[in-house]
């Protein structure tokens, strides 16, 4: 054979191989976020507590040696999933917020918290997932992915906070300290945004209170028999958190 046919057959043998492997890789990507899906229903069904890798093996009639392939433990799971979640709200967020100027810091506010409340009522089960109670016997990674992501949700608000600091200074008290507030926290601030004064990080905390407050009483059912429409309520508050701030009239 000329060696140029040579060539061109260990060409198509390796577009074979690719495509083989991009096959490979869709349906194992295909399996996660299947084995992920029936996770939450697990969860809206029983609780946190209700995760069970043998029993979604049972669903999608695999053996748990298949399934503890994709997934070693419960914990990597939950993991995994409290990740995605993250950075799903995050991507969420951060798109909102950033579709307007830095000059509209109360618009950012806005456009920030409404997402909030669309994603959550969007992902009910991934918002109790993230913001629910301690799931029972998990040990989340230190300094893993849940953590990391969770801390750019975190890190996405104080930022819009401390944009809006030089307006909301005059309508917030300044007598807060560094060790008012706990040494993680405070770590962690100071490391990522090492500009932003103690009160402004405290007035990220209050915001992110009455943020996250009516969306998690709508997401767990106390909001709709007390509030006729439950989204002017949200849009309300969310106006005058804003207004409180300085940042609207």
């Amino acid at each position: 054979m000329h060696p140029c046919n040579l060539l061109n057959v260990s060409k198509d043998e390796g577009e074979r191989v690719e495509a083989v492997m991009s096959r490979r890789e869709r349906l194992r990507a295909e399996t996660s976020r299947e084995i992920k899906a029936i996770a939450l229903r697990q969860m809206a069904d029983g609780g946190p507590g209700a995760i069970s890798l043998r029993g979604i093996a049972r669903e999608m009639r695999m053996t748990p040696r298949a399934i503890y392939s994709y997934f070693p433990t419960r914990d990597d799971l939950i993991t995994a999933l409290i990740s995605g979640i993250a950075a799903s709200l995050a991507e969420a967020v951060e798109t909102a917020s950033n579709a307007l100027p830095d000059t509209d810091p109360g618009g950012r506010l806005l456009a920030w918290g409404q997402t909030l409340r669309e994603w959550a009522l969007a992902h009910p089960e991934s918002f109790r997932l993230f913001y629910g109670h301690p799931i029972p016997g998990y040990q989340p990674p230190e300094d893993g992915p849940v953590d990391l992501t969770a801390r750019r949700v975190c890190r996405d608000l104080t930022r819009l906070v401390a944009t809006a600091w030089p307006h909301a200074r005059h309508h917030q008290p300044e007598d807060t300290s560094w060790s008012d507030l706990h040494p993680d926290y405070v770590a962690k601030i100071q490391a990522e945004l090492p500009d932003v004064p103690p009160a402004a990080a405290a007035l990220a905390l209050r915001v992110w209170g009455r943020m996250h407050g009516l969306v998690a009483l709508e997401i767990d059912g106390h909001i709709h028999p007390v509030a006729g429409n439950p989204a002017a309520l949200h849009r309300a508050e969310m106006l005058d958190l804003v207004r409180s701030l300085g940042l609207a009239e």
